[in-house]
């Protein structure tokens, strides 16, 4: 009977030994979990609008948006062109503008000497510029300094000429003879003065007759 009883005790304990050896090696087995990604998205849904190129003034007028395009209906300007003229204004040296086709009528009070006034200045010389400010048509004149002639015959054009001055101590007088009156109207002149630093002093214009003379008179102050 304890022979008996031993024998299923050793059993049991065997028994009991298994299952204790196989529930640790269940508890002990590694798993690898694998995450489930739903890649069953369904693209947006809605309304796509193309894209909309931006314009600015940069942008060349052939790719313009013609919606935006503020000149529609205008015309291009004519480009600059400088070999044109307006009629009024030629670039050619010694021509006055064609505005004035013909000079002024002649009057009689033109028959007579015209004082221009007088300066007074500091400097070492004066640089005297003259030229026909109306029609050039050949109009001629003498140059006289302290009754001495300095230019016996100058032609009067459109553009500036003229000479240097050293000033004597005192009055200087400076005389323009009319040698013709061109080929129409008396004959006619715009007259500069410049001191040694290049400032005008005086600027004055003469309409004489034949033989007629304008006069200025330029004093030198002493230092």
């Amino acid at each position: 009977m304890n022979a008996t009883l031993m024998k299923y005790a050793l059993l049991s304990l065997l028994a009991l030994t298994v299952t204790f050896s196989y529930g640790q090696l269940d508890t002990n087995t590694n798993s690898v979990q694998f995450e489930v990604e739903d890649t069953d998205v369904n693209d947006p849904t809605g309304l796509e609008l193309p894209a909309r190129k931006r314009y600015g003034l940069t942008t060349p007028k052939d790719e313009r948006d013609p919606k935006t395009d503020m000149s529609l209906g205008k015309t291009d300007p004519e480009p600059f062109d400088m070999s044109k003229t307006d009629g009024l204004l030629e670039n050619n040296k010694g021509k006055a503008p064609k505005a004035f086709t013909k000079d002024k009528e002649p009057l009689p009070e033109y028959g007579q000497d015209q004082f221009l006034g007088d300066m007074k200045t500091g400097s070492a010389f004066v640089t005297i510029k003259y030229r026909d400010h109306e029609y050039v048509d050949g109009d001629l004149i003498r140059v006289y300094v302290n009754q001495d002639i300095v230019q016996s015959q100058v032609f009067l054009g459109g553009s500036f000429s003229g000479f240097v001055l050293n000033l004597e101590p005192g009055t200087n007088r400076i005389e323009f003879e009319a040698l013709n009156q061109g080929s129409s109207g008396p004959n006619t002149a715009e007259l500069h003065v410049y001191d040694d630093n290049g400032f005008i002093i005086s600027a004055k214009e003469w309409n004489l007759l034949t033989g007629s003379r304008a006069s200025i008179i330029v004093i030198k102050e002493e230092e």
